[in-house]
């Protein structure tokens, strides 16, 4: 018992330090917007914004868009059926400039989720060579636009997608919402996942997606994942699937977001979120989230244990002691990487714990159909029940 239990110790050191790798190969891996020398050419851009119950952000957000430095660009609004003052604000906005267009959506059909309705609707409405799409609650530098269009073009890039800086100002933000860019920037090697076809090495933003309209045509656009609740995630498998080139890049010094405001919203977004971005995969899910806490949880307990005099072996000890260093590491270079504050890797156990619990409750809500975003119910999702991991990471076949 005891080598097995030395074993496992060490297994999840290893773990940690496969991580730790991906997560160095990552700080140089990891272009920044701003890297790319000014584009050669501007290429008319059509900027995409759906909107619903948006009258505390719409504002700003679509100033922001306004402001843009460069050439050739437009601005299509389109109000999702808003209950508050959101319309309202867009008609004053469309006063003042003719670059901002608002539109008006149309009555959400059967089999579609709304705002996939919406920026689907708004694809149809443009013609121009390049479609970005964002969202109301993201805030743009002025040279976001120039910046992103020579990053698409440098990486002759058919889907370029941004991690934006996620702010975060209650403790909700602080705890839960950092763990998103922690898990792309400490999972996904990113020189790897440029290189490669497969769907699964890929994490698309959809605050910020810069497609070339041919490629977001030719993979079926938002019509083709209209059920799918992270549609952006399913975009970017898509691309990928079909042999499109797709690049991720850090955008924290041009695009600003900040996706919730408190723990309910934080809990309600997570909720919707986490159990869809396993393809709805429950074995998946469980074994991953059962794992993370496993890694993150049980060298601390081992050093509660030894503390409290239970009689734990000195190896174990400093096998924890190291395991807990290096979560430390982790976590720390995540938050330096994307701005948060450093003192947050500390608490790294408290934001496994919280997530964690939401995930319970993403699996609750999804089989029982009842998670809901902005009034409208999301509806039963189908779940899968593969058992292999296999199955998961080579579902390109299933994309195409």
């Amino acid at each position: 018992m005891t080598d097995f239990w030395i074993q496992h110790q060490v297994s999840l050191i290893v773990f940690l330090a496969v991580l730790l790798l991906i997560a160095l190969s990552n700080l140089r891996a990891w272009r920044r917007l701003d890297d790319c020398p000014p584009p050669d050419r501007s290429p008319r851009v059509s900027v995409l914004l759906p909107v619903r119950d948006e009258e505390a952000n719409v504002g700003p957000c679509v100033r922001s868009l306004l402001a843009q430095d460069y050439p050739d660009f437009e601005v299509l609004v389109m109000d999702d059926a808003s209950r508050d003052g959101t319309r309202r604000i867009l008609a004053a906005l469309a006063e003042e400039t003719d670059r901002l267009q608002v539109l008006v959506g149309r009555p959400l059909p059967s089999g579609w989720l709304g705002k996939h309705w919406a920026c689907h609707q708004l694809a149809q409405a443009v013609d121009g060579p390049l479609l970005l799409f964002t969202d109301a609650d993201t805030r743009h530098h002025p040279n976001t636009l120039r910046d992103a269009v020579a990053a698409l073009l440098a990486e002759e890039a058919d889907l370029l997608t941004v991690l934006p800086r996620q702010d975060v100002v209650s403790w909700s933000e602080r705890l839960m919402v950092p763990i998103l860019s922690w898990s792309v920037f400490s999972f996904l090697p990113l020189a790897l996942a440029h290189r490669v076809r497969l769907s699964a090495l890929s994490a698309t933003f959809g605050q910020f997606m810069l497609f070339r309209r041919q490629a977001y045509e030719q993979v079926g656009g938002h019509a083709a994942v209209r059920q799918q609740v992270v549609d952006d995630l399913a975009l970017g498998w898509r691309i990928k699937a079909h042999g499109l080139r797709w690049r991720l890049v850090d955008g924290g010094l041009r695009v600003r977001c900040r996706m919730y405001h408190n723990f309910r919203g934080v809990y309600e977004g997570f909720s919707k979120n986490l159990l869809a971005a396993f393809g709805y995969n429950v074995p998946l899910f469980v074994f991953v989230w059962s794992w993370l806490g496993m890694v993150f949880w049980e060298p601390l307990i081992v050093l509660i244990l030894g503390a409290a005099g239970m009689p734990i072996s000195a190896l174990s000890l400093v096998l924890a002691i190291v395991a807990v260093m290096l979560s430390l590491l982790l976590w720390g270079i995540s938050h330096r990487r994307f701005s948060f504050p450093l003192y947050l890797a500390f608490l790294y156990p408290v934001s496994v714990l919280l997530v964690e619990m939401i995930a319970v409750r993403s699996v609750w809500l999804t089989l029982r159909g009842r998670a809901t975003w902005k009034g409208r119910t999301l509806g039963k999702s189908q779940v899968r029940i593969n058992l292999t991991m296999a199955h998961f990471f080579l579902a390109d076949s299933l994309l195409v």
